[in-house]
Parts: C-alpha cells; structure tokens; sequence
C-alpha cells in the first residue's frame, strides 16, 4: 500500500467514526482527570486521583468527581485536612464515578490519550484496586481516544506540540483555569485541589469543542487540505468521491446556464 494510499485509509477510517459520534452526541460522553504527577513517584506507587469530570457532548451538562467535594460532604473536613484522609476521600470518589460508568456503559466515552497504566482508563481502574475497590470496566470498544482520531483525520503534524494547548490557541477557545503539565503538578504538590478540579472542568469544555469544530470542518490546523489525503491526486480524488452529488448539481446548473443563454442569443 503506497503512502497516499494509506493517508485515505486513516482519514477515511477517522472521519467515518467521528461522523458516527456526531450522529448520536446524546450518547457520546467526553472525560478527563486529573492527578498527582507519575514522573516523580517512587517505584510502584501510583498517581492519587484529585478529580474526574464527565461532560455529555450533545447537551453539555457535566459530572464531576473530586476530592475536595467528598471532603466537604461527607468527612466535613476543610482543604487542609485532606491529607489526613486521602486515601478515604479518594476511594469514595471513584467509588462514585465508577457507580456513573456502570450506568452510562452503553455510552461512548471520548477522551484525549487516556491509553495507559501512567495515565488512563488502566490507571484509574488500578488506583481504584490499591485503594481496595471493584472497578466496572468501561469496554475498550466504547472509548474513543480524540488525540488519536485527529491524527488520523488530519495527519501526524496536523498541530504543533503540545497538540492540545496549540489546537486551544489556534482556534481561540477559551483556556479559563485551564493547567498544563507542569503547573498541574505543581498545584497538587501545594493541595490546591479546587484549582485542579476547575481545570479538569475546563479540559472537557475544551475536548468538546474541539470534538465540534472537527466534526463540522472548521477545526483550524497546521495541516493544508491536499496533505491530509497525501497527494494533490488523491486530494482531488477524494473530494469528488465525497462530494459527487454537489459537483453533479454544479455542473447541470453550469449546462442548464450555458444553454439558457445560447438560446437567448439565438
């Protein structure tokens, strides 16, 4: 399979699922999470979960789970205190988004690279296990990885690095209380739980968004159109196999002009 030939199969493939999304967003649910930084942790321990929101993507309304409000509702302990019953605190949380998953399982759950043990569906299931927990399994087949779909649409170097925070800029959607890495981390090491939870709010706002502008073609990217098919051939190619029917009309309505004015002169 040549080079362009596999382009069109990635974008074709990407397309056809977000199409399929876009189709049906009241089932579709969009999440993030944030956490402690895995880079810095001693060996075998796992990151501790601060907050986990969930935005459906048809109507916007968003559940969120978070440390800080499990402290406020049920121990009555202030932000200081979390320390002291983290471990508590944290399982009770998702203990509660687990309860949410188990009743949304027939829902797509869109995500921004949440692959792997480090950060991912796995690492909250396992934290979850530490912390002495069942976990309901959210099936591979109903999780769709957004970082990945892009790529696939548009191309590896659609957007510069960090793709996210770029794909932000580029399109002008708003970054309010919105944590990169680095500051994320930092904000747990100095227990400000709230401000990571507003920022877990702002990343499914933004994920949504993106999810939008992608689905309806308006997502701006690095990527010019003849490169996402891999070719200016397979470019044009594919435009006329998408878009058959409209060039179809346009070029009778060209006909039907030409011979309109034919007559009138003659």
């Amino acid at each position: 399979m040549s080079r362009a030939s596999e382009r069109i199969r990635l974008h074709r493939e990407a397309k056809k699922q977000l199409t399929n999304i876009s189709s049906d967003r009241k089932n579709v649910v969009v999440i993030h999470y944030s956490c402690e930084s895995f880079y810095d942790l001693p060996d075998g321990a796992s990151s501790r979960i601060t907050s986990i929101a969930v935005q459906n993507l048809a109507t916007g309304q968003t559940e969120s789970f978070s440390i800080h409000q499990i402290a406020e509702r049920g121990k009555k302990c202030s932000i200081k205190e979390i320390d002291d019953h983290y471990d508590e605190l944290e399982k009770k949380m998702l203990e509660e988004f687990y309860d949410y998953a188990k009743s949304h399982q027939s829902h797509i759950w869109m995500h921004w690279n949440m692959r792997n043990i480090n950060y991912g569906f796995a690492a909250l299931e396992h934290r979850y296990k530490v912390l002495g927990g069942k976990p309901f399994e959210i099936h591979e087949l109903r999780r769709c990885d957004l970082a990945r779909l892009l790529v696939g649409l548009y191309g590896a170097n659609y957007i510069d690095h960090p793709r996210l925070t770029s794909l932000v800029r580029m399109n002008c959607i708003s970054d309010l209380n919105f944590l990169k890495g680095a500051d994320e981390a930092k904000a747990f090491e100095e227990r400000e739980y709230v401000k990571m939870h507003q920022s877990t709010l702002r990343k499914v706002d933004i994920l949504s968004a993106i999810a939008g502008k992608a689905a309806d073609s308006t997502l701006k990217t690095n990527t010019k159109s003849t490169k996402i098919y891999g070719s200016y051939f397979a470019f044009a190619i594919e435009e006329l196999r998408e878009h058959w029917l409209s060039i179809l009309f346009s070029f009778i309505a060209a006909i039907a002009s030409v011979i309109s004015l034919c007559l009138s002169i003659f």
